[in-house]
């Protein structure tokens, strides 16, 4: 891995993508992007890669879309032997890359995490994940110390009809959600 370059942690680590496979002769690899859309991983030019002997960091050089995936090359990586040392590993940004969104608007890494309340002050768990759906997005809630109970509860991210506030100070979310359910 002579290509990467040692580098501190980043502040607040966020994956967005993973590097896939090789694609090609001239060390352009394939990725999956966790962005929306996808190819918005190309807004960020600086990449921190995880590797068993810390962080290290790698700089985009060209990406595209190519088919319905994407593509890329990045710098200091000119053929296919050279990009199979950082196939498989997960693409971080430091998250204050992120821009800034408007009032109301979040980060699906943002809620993730938070403790979930009904209206009426229960406890239902944390949330674990987001999924999206054809409809709207979906608040998958897991079970957490002091919960009512140790079911998973899936509740719809429909804010003003079932999230009812996001505190991300108190790491909180508010919703009408029956407990029974």
């Amino acid at each position: 891995m002579s290509e990467l370059k040692q580098a501190a942690a980043p502040e607040q680590a966020l994956v967005v993508g993973r590097i896939t496979s090789v694609y090609g002769v001239k060390g352009w690899v394939k990725l999956y992007s966790h962005t929306d859309p996808m190819q918005g991983i190309f807004d960020y030019k600086h990449w921190w890669l995880k590797t068993p002997s810390g962080w290290k960091t790698v700089e985009l050089s060209q990406g595209r879309l190519q088919g319905r995936g994407l593509v890329a090359s990045v710098k200091g990586y000119s053929d296919r032997d050279q990009v199979k040392d950082i196939c498989g590993m997960d693409v971080y940004i430091d998250a204050a890359e992120l821009p800034d969104l408007e009032e109301g608007d979040y980060y699906w890494s943002q809620l993730e995490g938070l403790r979930v309340m009904t209206k009426e002050g229960v406890l239902l768990g944390k949330v674990s994940q987001l999924m999206e759906t054809g409809a709207n997005d979906v608040i998958v809630v897991r079970a957490c110390e002091g919960s009512f109970d140790r079911e998973e509860r899936l509740i719809p991210y429909a804010p003003g009809t079932y999230v009812l506030n996001i505190d991300l100070e108190q790491q909180e979310m508010v919703v009408d959600w029956d407990p029974e359910f």
